[in-house]
C-alpha cells in the first residue's frame, strides 16, 4: 500500500470509528432496553465484553507477530507485535476495572478469586511483564526475540480465560449468546459496540505500529550516524 493510500484507509477507518463510537453510546445507554433485574447496572456488559473479546483479539495479534519475527527475523513483526500487546493490555484493563463496578451490587464483592477473573488477571499481568521485558533489554535484536518467545507462552493462558466459563462452574455468567441468555432485543446493541470495539482496537494498533516503526527507523539512523563520526 503507498502511502497515499494508507492515509485515505486511516482517514476512513478514524471516520467509520467515530461513527461507530457514537452509535454505541446510543445503542448501549438509549435504545437497549433496560434489563428487568440489574436495571441500567447491566449496560456496562456493552463495553465489559467487547473490551474482552477485542483484547484477546489483541494478544492473538501479538501471538501471530511473535511467530512470525521468529521465522522471518524482521524488525516489522516485532513492532506489530508490541503494538498489539500494548493495545491488548489496555483492553483487559477495561475488562479488570469494569468487571468489579458491575460484580459490586451483583454478587456483593468486588472480587472473586473464580477461574475466569483469576486467569483474567494472570493474563493482564502475563503481557505487562511482556513490556517491562522490553525496558529491560538493551539489544534491539536480543529484546525482539526475548520478547517474541515470552509472547508466545503468554497466549498460552488466553484460551484458558476463553473457555474458563465452560470448563468450570463459576459465579461468573455462562456465555450469553451460545446459552440464549442475552434477550435479541439487546443483541443489536452488543453486536454494534463489539463491531466499535474491533474499530477501536485496529485504529490504535495501527496508530501505534506506526509511532514503533518510526521510532526504529530513527534509532537505525543514529546509530549509523555514530558508525560514521
Amino acid at each position: 500500500m503507498t502511502e497515499r493510500g494508507r492515509q485515505r484507509f486511516d482517514t476512513v477507518l478514524g471516520i467509520l470509528l467515530l461513527v461507530g463510537m457514537i452509535l454505541a453510546l446510543y445503542m448501549a445507554l438509549l435504545q437497549a432496553p433496560r434489563e428487568k433485574t440489574m436495571g441500567d447496572l447491566q449496560r456496562i456488559f456493552y463495553f465489559h465484553v467487547p473490551a474482552g473479546i477485542t483484547g484477546l483479539m489483541a494478544f492473538a495479534a501479538n501471538f501471530v507477530a511473535s511467530l512470525m519475527y521468529l521465522v522471518r527475523k524482521e524488525s516489522w513483526w516485532d513492532s506489530l507485535a508490541l503494538a498489539a500487546a500494548e493495545v491488548g493490555t489496555v483492553m483487559l484493563a477495561i475488562v479488570l476495572v469494569t468487571g468489579p463496578i458491575w460484580a459490586k451490587p451483583v454478587w456483593f464483592v468486588w472480587w472473586t478469586w473464580s477461574p475466569r477473573l483469576t486467569s483474567s488477571l494472570i493474563l493482564c499481568l502475563l503481557y505487562v511483564a511482556y513490556l517491562l521485558v522490553r525496558n529491560y533489554v538493551p539489544d534491539p535484536e536480543r529484546k525482539a526475540y526475548v520478547s517474541a518467545v515470552f509472547g508466545i507462552v503468554a497466549f498460552v493462558d488466553a484460551p484458558i480465560v476463553w473457555f474458563s466459563i465452560r470448563w468450570w462452574r463459576d459465579i461468573h455468567p455462562s456465555p450469553m449468546l451460545e446459552t440464549g441468555g442475552l434477550s435479541p432485543a439487546m443483541r443489536p446493541a452488543f453486536y454494534v459496540c463489539l463491531l466499535a470495539y474491533v474499530l477501536l482496537v485496529v485504529f490504535l494498533i495501527r496508530r501505534r505500529l506506526y509511532l514503533e516503526v518510526a521510532r526504529h527507523d530513527v534509532e537505525l539512523l543514529q546509530r549509523r550516524a555514530d558508525l560514521e563520526a
